[in-house]
């Protein structure tokens, strides 16, 4: 099993895409990327901690391999925009991709590489390809929150924008 790590936005959107498929075998909401320990929800969403709202990936790469991983995340993102996601604004929102070992650093540049040379986007690609640091589980509240809280996370979603944005830029609905 690896370790995956991404910063796509609200952590309860980037749960989805990800959940059931094979060879995932658990997803965890949580921070990482900042310079508090511990830290909970309450100080990540004031935007001065560091941290990163992320996604953190059991996988096994012989059933689902990290290159797969790479290109579910690109489209669930809008990998131009610095300042957040969608309706989320501020650092915490910001997109990142963690690497957990070498292989996983280069396989996340060739595919940012890819993106910018593919023409897809007229604005530069600034996600950002780090090392993976601590990444401290989010609340329980926010583990599974679009099963906990289904209709809530419904709305939230939709009025996102997100799936506007991805049904634009990467067709039907990822």
């Amino acid at each position: 099993m690896e370790k995956a790590t991404f910063a796509g936005g609200c952590f309860w959107c980037m749960v989805t895409p990800f959940e059931e498929l094979d060879g995932i075998y658990g997803i965890v909401s949580g921070y990482t990327g900042g310079h508090v320990e511990n830290p909970t929800y309450e100080q990540v969403k004031t935007g001065t901690t560091g941290h990163y709202e992320a996604v953190q990936i059991t996988f096994d790469p012989d059933v689902f391999p990290y290159e797969r991983l790479l290109e579910l995340y690109w489209c669930q993102i809008d990998p131009t925009d610095d300042g957040g996601q969608f309706h989320d604004r501020g650092p915490q929102y910001r997109t990142a991709i963690f690497y957990h070992n070498e292989k996983q650093r280069q396989l996340a540049e060739q595919s940012k590489r890819a993106l910018e040379e593919s023409g897809r986007f007229s604005k530069p690609i600034v996600t950002n390809i780090l090392p993976a640091t601590t990444f401290y589980p989010a609340e329980e509240y926010h583990q599974n929150y679009h099963k906990k809280n289904p209709e809530h996370y419904k709305q939230d979603r939709a009025a996102s924008g997100r799936d506007e944005f991805i049904a634009k830029h990467w067709g039907a609905k990822r």
